[in-house]
């Protein structure tokens, strides 16, 4: 059996209604409805940006003592906190770009820098 479940904490943390801080949390491997389901969503068509907000509300089934992670908890994560969640979703759904190529003449590798990446 592989890892489906990976534990995560965040850089800042979300903060609820109460102002309690919940940082650590769970994320599961996103499934092919993960990822087509939320493209048929309004929010997604009138802001494609949004497409991660709702993915990341799938995904991400526990953070620390709230009773769901909905939409509208990932739009109030910190940016931080937003961009640590997806590099890990990537990460874990096999996504992840690969800064390292070889070099022609010599064969050794060599890491390129992350804008060199257009990112």
């Amino acid at each position: 059996m592989f890892q489906t479940e990976y534990e995560f904490t965040l850089p800042k943390g979300y903060i609820d209604s109460d102002g309690n801080l919940h940082r650590e949390g769970l994320i599961r491997l996103a499934t092919a409805a993960d990822e087509i389901l939320p493209l048929k969503d309004p929010r997604v068509d009138k802001n494609p940006a949004y497409l991660s907000v709702i993915l990341l509300s799938r995904v991400v089934t526990r953070l620390g003592a709230l009773e769901a992670v909905n939409p509208k908890v990932i739009e109030d994560l910190f940016v931080e906190d937003l961009h640590y969640l997806q590099s890990f979703y990537n990460k874990i759904n096999g996504q992840e770009v690969n800064n390292v190529i070889t070099c022609p003449n010599c064969e050794k590798p060599v890491e390129l820098e992350q804008s060199s990446l257009g990112g």
